[in-house]
């Protein structure tokens, strides 16, 4: 069953994403990034250049033809799955696939719009069987 994990409170989400697939990355974990439109796949393609800020994070897209050996895909269409490791879910709704993926990772904005849609999808994992972990990134807002 698919490992499900929020991290909330973040304040920039593409940093968090960027940040949190640089450690998957060091640990030998293939990620895809799922972006919610064509926008969102270029601004995080291009910030995923420069985190960290030391280091290279190989990324493509998923029709690339170079994606079935790279370790990262940043796109907002999901077909083709080129593998199964980490799905990092930037949008709003559930991926329909997410099942697929042996750990799928849910960043939570401080915004009010983001938390409210991040709480229908922990319900949604919830009230299918998943167990959830949750890591707090930062202080809650008031």
């Amino acid at each position: 069953m698919t490992e499900v994990l929020f991290y909330t409170n973040a304040d920039n989400k593409l940093q968090t994403a960027c940040t949190l697939t640089a450690k998957a990355l060091s640990r030998g974990m293939r990620v895809m990034l799922l972006t919610p439109d064509s926008a969102g796949t270029e601004r995080l393609s291009r910030l995923i250049w420069s985190v960290p800020p030391i280091g290279f994070v190989p990324h493509c897209r998923s029709g690339d033809r170079l994606a079935p050996v790279t370790p990262v895909i940043v796109d907002h269409v999901a077909d083709p799955l080129v593998h199964d490791q980490v799905l990092v879910n930037l949008c709003d709704e559930t991926p329909a696939f997410f099942s697929r993926f042996q750990r799928l990772v849910e960043i939570v904005g401080t915004g009010d719009v983001d938390r409210e849609a991040a709480r229908a999808r922990f319900r949604f994992y919830r009230d299918r069987g998943y167990e959830i972990r949750t890591h707090q990134l930062g202080v809650a807002a008031s």
